[in-house]
């Protein structure tokens, strides 16, 4: 089964720490998606860019409105996502645990709702 896990993190976190700080997460996510590969779970991800390149896009009354910035004003953002292939939920949140970001952040486990015919 496929699950997308979403990497929340306050973004102002990683503006805090040192360049050396930052390599070390870096390498942390560069371990644990060799992880993924290694072990046939990885079917992609990204990193995104800062919040304040989001646009928001809302229809209303037939009417499409952009605004600069993300939906809600949140403390954690949306930083980046990785979609895996588990055998259940237990093995997919055990991959979320392994994500470096779990420590200071939040990752959300989420099944793929798949949009193929069967």
């Amino acid at each position: 089964m496929q699950y997308v896990l979403l990497i929340n993190e306050d973004e102002a976190l990683w503006d805090s720490y040192t360049p050396e700080r930052q390599d070390e997460v870096m390498a942390g996510y560069g371990k644990f998606s060799q992880y993924l590969v290694d072990n046939g779970h990885m079917l992609g991800g990204e990193r995104l860019q800062p919040v304040h390149t989001t646009t928001t896009v809302r229809i209303r009354d037939g009417d499409v409105t952009l605004t600069d910035g993300p939906f809600c004003k949140t403390k954690e953002q949306l930083g980046g996502f990785y979609l895996v292939e588990a055998t259940d939920l237990d093995e997919a949140c055990k991959l979320a645990a392994m994500i470096p970001t779990a420590a200071a952040g939040s990752i959300e486990v989420r099944p793929v709702w798949s949009m193929a015919q069967d």
